[in-house]
């Protein structure tokens, strides 16, 4: 009973300022644009506080800005769409930028617009290689200028069971070589327990989200230097993943 109390509070909080983006995206990017600053910077941070009071769902952020740079390219691995607002959340003091699939910039309440008018970068699905590495190019020289924080998951999609999956370089290699900014490595867990209704509602009561930051690499200089990066942070993911995993169930 109380989980669907909580997602109607959810729904309803949600609700306007997603009609309100709808129907003014076709009439005012600028508009839109202020709705969607008040959906990540009002509404994303109070979706936390009701399931933390109506499900003592906790969300677990080990955060200290002074060891992160200013402006840095964010990798972290990737577990459910959740992920999104728990970056945007763990680093709220700064302009947090996603690189996606272009089909999240159509016809999903609260999200597309949003995608849309605070300009991540929407790579098309059937894209050419080079046509991809093109978009993410000028995304990463839009970001320097903007002093913005552009977040890739290498894995590229969600993974089933929680744990690391392969990591592709080619759009990381991309992001680093076109914004010549350092590196920072998140771990996220938790995300695997909600991807689905069903998943939800089982695992929503006392469950928990964590997110950390395991390292911060200069900039890359070579490919190779992106490939050992790369390799590292997976490793480095994953023994965060394995150490959370085995904490006493009172602190889960």
């Amino acid at each position: 009973m109380f989980t669907i109390i909580t997602l109607l509070c959810l729904f309803g909080m949600v609700t306007l300022p997603s009609i309100g983006n709808i129907l003014a995206y076709p009439v005012s990017v600028k508009m839109s644009s202020k709705i969607s600053n008040y959906i990540v910077k009002k509404c994303s941070p109070r979706v936390f506080s009701i399931l933390r009071c109506y499900k003592h769902f906790v969300c677990w952020n080990y955060y200290e800005s002074k060891k992160v740079p200013e402006q840095f390219v964010l990798i972290s691995n990737h577990q459910s769409l959740l992920d999104i607002p728990v970056i945007v959340n763990f680093f709220n003091e700064k302009e947090v930028r996603f690189i996606a699939k272009d089909k999240l910039g159509r016809h999903i309440p609260l999200v597309s617009e949003m995608l849309r008018t605070q300009k991540h970068c929407l790579i098309p699905r059937k894209a050419k290689p080079m046509d991809s590495m093109n978009l993410i190019s000028e995304f990463g020289k839009r970001v320097l200028v903007e002093n913005q924080i552009p977040v890739i998951f290498p894995e590229g999609t969600r993974t089933k069971n929680g744990d690391v999956g392969k990591f592709y370089s080619a759009g990381f290699r991309n992001i680093c070589e076109s914004s010549g900014l350092p590196v920072v490595v998140c771990a996220l867990d938790g995300g695997y327990r909600l991807r689905d209704l069903k998943k939800i509602f089982v695992n929503l009561k006392r469950g928990s989200y964590r997110i950390k930051v395991v390292k911060v690499f200069d900039s890359p200089k070579t490919k190779d230097d992106c490939l050992s990066i790369l390799e590292e942070s997976k490793v480095l993911i994953q023994n965060q993943l394995n150490e959370w995993r085995s904490l006493p169930l009172s602190v889960k």
